[in-house]
């Protein structure tokens, strides 16, 4: 394997049924060879994880006895894989084209200002329809997937700067992910990669989306994508990323306010009243711990607040909402 494109990819695994075979094939048909494959199960209970060795002899399979989360369970191999230079991560229910890796490192070599990438994500139902062209963030602190249910067709994308990538298949310098501290473990799952890709953004790292690097993404398949797990970790999540992260500078509270406000009326007329109440619950009561993170955070800062500006969303945020699709 070549020094600087050797790479740890690595898909977390909690009950993903059949749709992990079909990941982990799509990786053998991996036209780039510099990578190794790392599966971590999070106590998966479906057999989803029963005789992999067997399938794919050359895969390290890491089994924890309890679901530690999806931000843990990354954090736990990249540090572990010591001497690799980058680090992919692919869910299991995203399968991957065959030029995937070697496109992902092919822009990197051309960009070496960049230091995380992110794929170009196509539903997985042969819709015709994009699942995302990375993630969107915006100044009230809500965040969404850019081309989310577009016809593909009519989005053509370019390779260019996103704010992040979408964690589902995406591709970091292993050290400035670990300079960065690497997901929030508090997190669990849900908005992590965003609150990962602030914290890189505050540091100055920049982040591109990779328009040949494509993926077919089921997305949300073991939690559901609106399900009340979905929904309560990623609004406590919020909560917690803006407090971290956002500069003062550029705090805009009445619209942080706001943006929480609608999701509280928007859900509960959804009939998930309960979950979306308890995020904004438990937000407020770990606010104290987001806090203490940002005062360290906000002293390492070395992006300008012009460069920050161009790269975060402002105006209104009804597009996250039409992406609720």
């Amino acid at each position: 394997m070549s020094g600087s494109d050797k790479t740890a990819v690595i898909v977390v695994n909690f009950n993903g049924g059949d749709f992990l075979d079909r990941c982990l094939t799509s990786l053998e048909c991996q036209t780039f060879s510099g990578f190794k494959t790392f599966v971590l199960d999070n106590a998966s209970e479906d057999g989803s994880i029963d005789g992999l060795e067997q399938r794919f002899p050359e895969i390290e399979i890491i089994r924890l006895e309890r679901n530690i989360g999806f931000a843990a369970a990354n954090n736990r191999v990249v540090r572990q894989a010591e001497g690799y230079d980058w680090v992919a991560l692919l869910n299991p229910d995203a399968f991957a084209d065959p030029d995937w890796l070697a496109n992902l490192h092919r822009v990197a070599k051309e960009n070496p200002n960049h230091s995380f990438f992110g794929s170009h994500m196509r539903r997985h139902d042969s819709s015709g329809l994009l699942d995302g062209t990375g993630d969107v963030y915006h100044v009230s602190g809500l965040a969404w997937r850019r081309d989310h249910g577009m016809p593909e067709d009519r989005i053509p994308r370019a390779t260019g700067e996103i704010f992040s990538p979408c964690a589902a298949a995406a591709m970091y310098r292993r050290d400035v992910f670990l300079e960065a501290g690497g997901f929030d473990e508090r997190f669990f799952c849900y908005f992590e990669d965003i609150d990962l890709a602030f914290r890189l953004r505050l540091l100055g790292h920049r982040c591109l989306h990779v328009s040949d690097a494509a993926v077919e993404h089921i997305g949300s398949a073991t939690t559901g994508r609106q399900s009340d797990f979905a929904v309560y970790h990623g609004h406590r999540n919020m909560v917690w990323a803006y407090a971290k992260n956002m500069p003062a500078s550029m705090l805009s509270l009445p619209q942080h306010i706001l943006a929480n406000l609608a999701a509280l009326v928007y859900f509960s007329l959804r009939g998930q009243a309960a979950p979306i109440f308890k995020a904004k619950w438990d937000a407020l009561a770990g606010l104290g711990t987001a806090l203490v993170q940002r005062r360290k955070l906000q002293k390492e800062i070395k992006i300008s607040l012009p460069d920050l500006k161009a790269i975060i969303a402002q105006g209104w945020f009804l597009p996250y909402f039409k992406n609720r699709r």
